[in-house]
């Protein structure tokens, strides 16, 4: 089974599922990618749900007993705000005999790298910094997970999936653009492409998100 090889930058082909013009370099380290939708090339299985009722979808990557899913939303906690928060969560699902190891790999919206917010329980004011779980709805709905969260990068500490278990992880990050959501017969979502990617067990699995795919938690 071949494993595409990555080294300090992967230029993310555009041959995938979600095409697009202009693929900016993704940064990351030196280890083997899993590219959703580029099974032929990493020998990891792609494969998508859909939820019937809401339309949302999450995007799962499947290789040696190892299941990782995404999903992502977006939202604007208020009209005067000139930003917009993307929030996701990874599922990781471990079907081997060892324990495998999950730490934070990067984001790229629109090929600008971007770090997580710190999450806080506390009733406070969002910051340029941080955000208050419980002022999401993303996370308030139950449409993403707020079991684990990965901070800002150099405060994030790995995490363990123990045999036959499994755990989520999420994230969030404010939208770098101005001006990034458009609007059309479909309603007003994202802009561009957003690429993530997290590291388990030594592989990074990368995930495509087009912004008009984002599940809008807001409305």
């Amino acid at each position: 089974m071949r494993i595409a090889r990555i080294s300090v930058s992967l230029m993310l082909s555009s041959v995938c599922l979600f095409a697009q013009e202009d693929t900016p370099t993704f940064k990351t380290q030196a280890t083997s990618a899993f590219v959703w939708g580029q099974d032929i090339n990493s020998g990891a299985i792609s494969s998508r749900v859909t939820d019937p009722l809401t339309g949302t979808e999450t995007l799962k990557l499947r290789y040696a007993g190892v299941e990782v899913s995404s999903r992502m939303g977006f939202e604007k906690l208020q009209r005067e705000q000139s930003w917009e928060y993307i929030a996701y969560s990874t599922t990781i699902v471990n079907n081997t005999d060892g324990a495998v190891s999950v730490k934070y790999g990067a984001i790229t919206v629109d090929g600008r790298i971007v770090s997580p917010l710190a999450a806080s329980t506390k009733s406070k004011q969002n910051t340029a910094n941080s955000f208050e779980t419980a002022r999401l709805y993303c996370f308030s709905s139950g449409f993403l997970s707020h079991e684990n969260f990965f901070a800002l990068k150099e405060q994030t500490p790995g995490l363990t999936v123990q045999p036959r278990r499994s755990l989520t992880v999420s994230s969030v990050v404010r939208d770098p653009r101005h001006y990034s959501i458009l609007c059309s017969t479909n309603g007003c979502l994202p802009k561009g492409m957003i690429r993530y990617s997290i590291q388990v067990g030594g592989h990074d699995y990368v995930f495509i998100w087009p912004g008009r795919s984002l599940f809008n938690c807001g409305r």
